[in-house]
């Protein structure tokens, strides 16, 4: 098994690529081994020393580690406890009620959250989950875009910067109604 290994621009995380599906869809986020309980995957990632969250997306596997660990050390355990819970044949997770799944439209929703939603996961999400994260649609409200950044975008120093000048600017030219976007835990 060959596993690819992305930088992202995250310092403190990096994208591992399996080359095999991780999740089906959506995504979930760990930031704690309490949090894994439900993916064997991300309990044998934190057994790791110095591994402070996992990310689980459609294809890839982000690994955010501790500020003082070095990935040099880091790097060949992760790789080795990926490879090994591939081959052990356990699945990636035990319930997928816990994956975010991503910006369904509702019935519910107006035309503008429509627009919003239908715009975060065409242009916003592929790009994204390139660097390793993942964005997703959290409210709207007296024109402002509430999202959530996992993943790698989780804590990014250049998440700011994403979110005003790339995300924000996109949805101000194609929806008048939105003024700003904001980020939210």
């Amino acid at each position: 098994m060959f596993i690819q290994t992305e930088p992202t621009p995250n310092p403190a995380s990096l994208k591992f690529i399996p080359g095999r599906p991780v999740l089906a869809s959506g995504s979930s986020t760990f930031t704690s081994v309490e949090q894994a309980t439900h993916s064997p995957l991300a309990q044998r990632l934190f057994a790791i020393t110095g591994v402070d969250g996992v990310f689980l997306g459609g294809d890839f596997i982000t690994v955010t580690k501790a500020e003082a660990r070095d990935w040099q050390v880091m790097k060949p355990m992760i790789l080795g406890a990926i490879m090994e819970h591939y081959t052990s044949g356990q699945p990636v997770v035990l319930d997928d009620s816990a994956s975010i799944a991503a910006n369904t439209v509702t019935a519910e929703d107006s035309d503008v959250v429509a627009q919003i939603k239908e715009l975060i996961d065409t242009r916003v999400r592929p790009v994204v989950a390139r660097d390793g994260g993942d964005i997703t649609y959290h409210d709207f409200k007296d024109g402002v875009v509430y999202l959530v950044m996992r993943g790698s975008c989780s804590g990014c120093p250049s998440s700011t910067a994403t979110l005003k000048h790339g995300i924000e600017n996109m949805l101000r030219h194609y929806i008048p109604e939105v003024q700003a976007v904001e980020a939210v835990s």
